[in-house]
């Protein structure tokens, strides 16, 4: 059985996603390796945990959550296509099943907000968790008066919070944002498309989905 832990320890795996942050961080981007996938296959399998998914659909995710930005090492534009098919390649020389090859190939395929839809559970734990890995520690740039929005947002953001309620109804994203760095409205310019896309996915899931910044109900 192909378990998150031997993806996890697969040496192809930790180079495949060290290089693809090594790219990232070329061009600027935020932390995209083991601290921002680790957080990603966690946060994926608390929300299926909570809502009674299977341990098997909940290891997928977890599964999932670990190799979704592996596309990155190929080119940034259209990463999680080509990260869905790096990840194919990877299960299946490892022996995992073709439906769970097929059900975290899909999820990885579909996790980014310029195309992406929440097709299956998985799917839809994975960008909710993705999406919500908002924080400071993300940000690479030590220079503070070079930051890009990206930087300012993540920089700005204290405290980040993905719940289920306990009537497991809603899921919300608490952010506390501090505003010399970054304004609310800078988080919607660049996250508004990805909100959407977390909405679609709690819909999915059978919930609702709620961003609270400093405790403003914002959708």
């Amino acid at each position: 059985m192909i378990t998150f832990e031997s993806i996890r320890d697969n040496a192809a795996v930790r180079a495949y996603i060290t290089r693809a942050d090594e790219s990232l961080l070329a061009q600027g981007f935020t932390e995209h390796s083991f601290a921002h996938v680790t957080h990603v296959a966690k946060m994926a399998a608390y929300l299926l945990e909570t809502l009674g998914y299977s341990e098997h659909e909940i290891e997928l995710a977890r599964i999932a959550g670990y190799l979704h930005d592996i596309g990155n090492l190929v080119n940034r534009s259209e990463h999680s296509q080509s990260g869905a098919i790096m990840a194919f390649s990877i299960l299946d020389d490892m022996g995992m099943p073709a439906e769970d090859i097929a059900t975290i190939t899909t999820a990885i395929g579909n996790h980014d907000e310029g195309n992406g839809v929440p097709v299956n559970a998985v799917a839809a734990a994975l960008i909710l968790a993705d999406k919500s890995d908002v924080r400071r520690s993300r940000v690479r740039n030590n220079d503070a008066t070079t930051f890009d929005i990206h930087d300012r947002v993540n920089y700005s953001v204290r405290k980040s919070e993905l719940r289920i309620n306990d009537d497991r109804t809603v899921v919300k994203l608490d952010l506390t944002i501090d505003t010399e760095y970054g304004s609310v409205m800078d988080y919607f310019e660049i996250f508004l498309a990805r909100m959407i896309l977390c909405r679609k996915a709690a819909e999915r899931l059978g919930l609702r989905f709620k961003l609270i910044v400093n405790g403003q109900a914002l959708l």
